[in-house]
């Protein structure tokens, strides 16, 4: 059994997958604020849902900047953590090797082995509250690329230097068209919607020269809607430096990647 722990900022889902790759069990609850009633209900779960079978590995994804070698959370974006020693606080419950993981890099991970063979280098972008950016080649996860995702790409917008996430996540589109991703009916929101996901996203073809991008999170699930804006936005900044856009798609499992991806990283860290 593998066990793998999506960390949200307002839920968490712990889920256990098969040596096979299914899905046996899920379980979610509510992020607590305070980090030791999180460990606590986490552990509380996870006993729960594994229901006295030890786990072969525990893969654990959290938003934030992750230090892996010694399983600590260092900043989270959107809860108030920090420095926590996740690995060594679960230690005494999985009983197992834990793998940390930042969230969107185990999500690309996943997107990724749904292009295996097809693509090498996927690019996984997901917009939800905030933005969340994971690079996979050949299958692996290029740890290369930052942890901090869309708040550390500034851009000048408006007149101004602002981090892309400023202007271009789900929260940032709420609060530009007093609507949610799900609730917007106007062509000229979704015109809004991909300019600004597209100037960061030209930026992120030129460094990483990704062959494809995969468009996940709550705004990711709505991609048939602004794909083709999103495309004719990225075509005003190609230049002959890129010869070729990479092909654009929305992710396989948008609600559940990261598990997925908790799963495939477990595989791989057991050989």
């Amino acid at each position: 059994m593998i066990l793998a722990i999506d960390v949200g900022g307002t839920k968490v889902l712990v889920a256990t997958f098969s040596e096979t790759g299914e899905v046996k069990k899920t379980q979610k609850f509510k992020t607590p604020i305070m980090y030791p009633d999180f460990i606590s209900e986490l552990k509380k779960t996870i006993i729960e849902i594994t229901e006295g079978e030890k786990p072969k590995a525990c893969a654990i994804a959290m938003p934030g900047v992750i230090d892996r070698e010694n399983g600590i959370a260092l900043y989270f974006g959107n809860l108030p953590w920090e420095n926590v020693s996740v690995a060594q606080d679960l230690s005494d419950t999985v009983h197992c090797p834990i793998f940390l993981e930042n969230d969107a890099k185990m999500a690309g991970l996943s997107e990724a082995h749904e292009l295996k063979g097809i693509y090498s280098r996927v690019l996984y972008v997901t917009v939800s509250t905030g933005i969340g950016i994971g690079l996979t080649v050949d299958g692996v996860i290029d740890h290369s690329v930052s942890d901090a995702g869309g708040r550390a790409i500034m851009l000048e917008h408006q007149g101004k230097i602002q981090s892309w996430e400023e202007f271009a996540s789900g929260k940032a589109i709420v609060a530009q068209t007093g609507k949610m991703a799900s609730e917007i009916t106007d062509e000229g929101d979704w015109y809004l919607v991909a300019r600004n996901i597209a100037i960061g996203l030209i930026d992120l073809c030129v460094l990483l020269s990704p062959d494809c991008i995969v468009i996940g999170g709550g705004v990711g699930t709505h991609l048939d809607k602004f794909h083709e804006k999103l495309y004719s936005e990225l075509e005003l900044y190609q230049n002959r430096m890129i010869a070729v856009l990479p092909q654009i798609r929305k992710a396989v499992h948008p609600e559940e990647a990261v598990i997925y991806g908790g799963y495939l990283l477990a595989k791989q860290h057991q050989g």
